[in-house]
């Protein structure tokens, strides 16, 4: 009988966390508000989860430093490895190093430069980016045009930092809209990146305020940036009822903004979902099962109309 208790212990132990799957996270920065929800969305999946543990580290922005960090989580003998990535311009390197040693490999949010050439054992996962300044954009253009500007409308852009796929490609997005036959009544002033950073959107927003031009549109890349526009032109005493604002991300602070009837359009990003779902993602690839290289989440246009769906 002690036998069998013994037996059923040794059991019980090896499936709890002394036998957890060993996971290394590298995140781009841990002071960005979006990339702190997808954060929650992993450590909120480490909790729940047993078979799971997760070393989170910060890289601060730097892409030397994101390296050396993935080259340490191979060194300590990781079972996967997830990468939101500081440049997707650098992640071939990251790939190459992952696959060397034959350690699976997720990156999460940021698509990878060498998304087409994916070693075996990748993936991406993330929302796609065409959808989200697409589905900002066409919004904007549409209130433009409701609130009886379609005989001609400015606007300015406030674009994340251009190492990124995600702030290329949402700006893409923006200048595809303007180039519709049904908003091409839109001119784009000036675009110009503030990094994703509120204060660097702030400051940028303030500078062409100061020029005097007239405007009647500020898309941001993120809504981040897009807030920070807003913290300027409500300094500069502009009515946020004269400027359509948009962004992208859907953050808590944006849909207070937008109840405070400051922001007008963001796109829901299911950032805590992209966090859960690397890890899934990199538990399936641990145990070899098939996986789509891709794995794509969707956005959600949020508007003053449908934003008691996205409080919670």
């Amino acid at each position: 009988m002690n036998k069998l208790f013994l037996a059923a212990g040794l059991t019980a132990l090896m499936g709890t966390s002394a036998m957890a799957q060993q996971i290394g996270v590298s995140v781009a920065r841990f002071d960005d508000n979006g990339l702190t929800v997808m954060r929650n969305g992993m450590t909120a999946f480490d909790e729940a989860n047993d078979d799971v543990s997760l070393q989170i580290e910060d890289a601060t922005d730097d892409v030397a430093k994101q390296l050396d960090q993935i080259n340490n989580f191979i060194a300590s003998g990781v079972d996967a490895i997830i990468v939101n990535a500081v440049d997707t311009n650098a992640t071939e390197a990251m790939s190459n190093a992952a696959a060397a040693a034959g350690v699976p490999l997720v990156y999460v949010n940021r698509q990878p430069v060498n998304m087409d050439t994916l070693p075996e054992g990748q993936a991406f996962v993330a929302s796609n980016e065409i959808e989200s300044g697409t589905l900002a954009a066409f919004q904007m253009c549409r209130q433009l045009r409701a609130e009886g500007k379609s005989g001609g409308a400015t606007a300015y852009m406030l674009m994340g930092q251009l190492s990124n796929q995600a702030a290329v490609q949402r700006s893409k997005d923006f200048h595809d809209v303007i180039g519709m036959d049904m908003c091409n009544f839109i001119t784009l002033i000036d675009e110009q990146t503030a990094n994703w950073s509120r204060d660097e959107a702030n400051d940028l927003m303030t500078n062409w305020i100061s020029s005097g031009e007239p405007f009647d549109a500020v898309f941001g890349n993120n809504d981040e940036m897009a807030l920070g526009a807003i913290q300027a032109m409500k300094a500069a005493g502009i009515s946020m009822d004269d400027v359509v604002v948009g962004g992208v991300d859907a953050t808590s602070d944006a849909l207070l903004s937008m109840q405070a009837g400051e922001m007008d359009v963001t796109v829901f990003q299911d950032l805590a979902g992209q966090g859960a779902g690397s890890i899934e993602t990199a538990i399936a690839l641990i145990n070899g099962d098939e996986v789509d290289q891709t794995v794509f989440i969707p956005f959600k246009l949020v508007t003053p109309d449908n934003i008691g769906d996205f409080i919670e």
